[in-house]
């Protein structure tokens, strides 16, 4: 029996894949969430073979997850199941250790099929958006203008953003200029709305 936990912050779209793999010999859902930080919690109490995560969540997003999990649950396979098929949020997904990712688009049966071949160590990305991963370019930004721009994203002062991250103000102010520069954009606002969009957030 393949034991799964389900994380959409979406109750009808959970309560639709908790109904579709309830009906799958060999799978049991053994929970279903609605906060990323949950699904990491609940997965580490109930250690399911297969984690399948949304990525908007609150609390959490998936990646972040998907990032925890990787880490402290080796065991559980991860599955990305969204609506935002960007090319950065795959390769995201990739380094984190997700094994499966594709689109809510896909078919209903498609998830169960995916489940079985990543709990059975395989794995499964949707080929449309590995064809645009490749041919995307590569996100130019350092980790630390990531890390400046993901504390950037909810419009906070850079001295909160420096103490946040044990940096100087000035070291911030220098990492959100640079990431500004290299997308091209007008502010560090507009750079982290870039680099959401590109899935490198």
């Amino acid at each position: 029996m393949i034991r799964v936990l389900l994380a959409d912050d979406h109750l009808l779209i959970r309560e639709a894949l908790v109904l579709l793999l309830s009906t799958e010999d060999g799978i049991e859902v053994v929970a279903d969430v609605g906060r990323g930080d949950e699904a990491v919690g609940r997965a580490l109490a109930l250690k399911p073979d297969v984690a399948v995560l949304d990525i908007d969540m609150p609390g959490m997003s998936g990646l972040e997850a998907a990032e925890r999990l990787a880490r402290d649950l080796p065991s559980c396979r991860l599955v990305i199941v969204t609506a935002h098929g960007r090319p950065g949020n795959l390769r995201r997904a990739m380094a984190a250790g997700v094994r499966g990712f594709l689109g809510k688009d896909a078919p209903g049966a498609r998830l169960a099929e995916v489940v079985r071949q990543v709990a059975g160590g395989a794995r499964y990305i949707d080929p449309q958006l590995a064809a645009d991963a490749l041919a995307a370019e590569e996100c130019p930004l350092t980790p630390r203008e990531l890390d400046a721009l993901r504390a950037a994203a909810g419009g906070e002062p850079v001295s909160r953003i420096a103490r946040t991250l044990g940096l100087s103000e000035g070291t911030v102010r220098n990492y959100l200029s640079a990431a500004v520069t290299k997308l091209g954009v007008d502010n560090r606002h507009a750079a982290a709305q870039a680099a959401r969009d590109n899935g490198w957030l």
